[in-house]
């Protein structure tokens, strides 16, 4: 285990330096730079740009230097914990984070929460009675939840929440709490406008989730050792939790190395609509007004935690079904 844990660690260095060279070459695929976007735009509306100011800031953040040079630059920065200058929000983007990286873990990680607890008994209660009145139910459901689109879900949702609660859904807290340290009074608004965003981002993937569960947990019931188990007595919830479950988990196992990511990145189209102050709609506008810094430091960071996602579903399938050996020698 500690053998196989080292030479992960190591295989993580060089795919990771490989990363951060794909993300720097996609972040300077488009023409031009930040500065030269923000020059057309003054000469769009009629205004004259700086450029004696403009050329200043591009030598003083090596915007002018070959791109080895800068792409070194920026990754010896970022190991040093320097993520660089958005020149879209005129400060370090460390700054600019602020706020919104807590309050996009708050909202991914309450809807991986809410996804998982609403998923897992309906889709094991469809899988065991499976063809039921409850399970065609269920199905339907799922379905529905499956081709809904979550914008068009979300308008739904803002719609009902005002008429019916009275809440307004036009970010994450009320206006008075914006850029104010954080007080239970804040928290209390932000648990008032989560539960929208919540459910809207968590219905497709709770639907998703139980048509995966649900088929499964139903090819394992089938298998031979299931059979077995029944004609030697076990009772039936032990035999079910025990040894089916536990295999039909495999699959949600592996999908760490996407939820990590998920918890920081967000869903951009959701907090668009729902003018949510999360990170994926930082990123979105990044990568749009070419805040290449700001765009690259979000990228990076959602490649590492991929990265540690996939090693932690490693060990977690390895804890979780004893079929699996991390040091990949058959056993008899």
């Amino acid at each position: 285990m500690f053998r196989y844990l080292i030479h992960r660690l190591l295989i993580m260095i060089p795919t990771l330096i490989a990363i951060s060279f794909i993300v720097f070459v996609v972040i300077e695929l488009p023409p031009g730079d930040f500065l030269t976007t923000q020059i057309e735009e003054l000469r769009e509306i009629g205004e004259a740009a700086d450029l004696r100011k403009i050329e200043e800031l591009r030598k003083e953040y090596g915007l002018d230097q070959p791109f080895m040079v800068r792409y070194v630059g920026w990754a010896i920065g970022f190991l040093q914990g320097d993520l660089g200058y958005s020149f879209e929000y005129e400060q370090p983007v460390s700054a600019v984070v602020g706020d919104r990286l807590w309050l996009t873990f708050i909202v991914s990680f309450t809807t991986i929460v809410f996804t998982w607890i609403v998923a897992f008994p309906i889709g094991v209660y469809s899988a065991t009675h499976q063809y039921s009145w409850g399970d065609h139910g269920l199905t339907f459901i799922g379905f529905l939840g499956l081709a809904t689109p979550n914008f068009l879900l979300a308008l739904v949702m803002v719609y009902f929440a005002n008429v019916w609660f009275g809440t307004e859904i036009g970010g994450l807290m009320d206006d008075r709490f914006l850029g104010k340290p954080w007080s239970w009074a804040k928290l209390m608004s932000v648990l008032e406008h989560l539960w929208i965003p919540v459910v809207v981002i968590g219905t497709s993937g709770t639907a998703a989730m139980i048509r995966r569960l649900r088929a499964n947990l139903l090819d394992e019931l089938q298998k031979q050792y299931v059979v077995t188990g029944r004609a030697k007595g076990l009772p039936p919830f032990k035999l079910l939790v025990k040894y089916p479950l536990r295999m039909s988990l495999n699959p949600f196992i592996a999908d760490i190395g996407d939820l990590l990511p998920q918890v920081i990145s967000g869903a951009v189209i959701v907090s668009v609509v729902l003018n949510l102050p999360t990170t994926g709609k930082m990123l979105y506008e990044a990568l749009l007004s070419q805040d290449m810094y700001l765009a690259g430091s979000f990228l990076m960071f959602l490649a590492m935690l991929t990265v540690l996602g996939v090693l932690l579903s490693d060990f977690a399938l390895a804890a979780l079904d004893p079929r699996i050996r991390l040091s990949g020698k058959a056993t008899k």
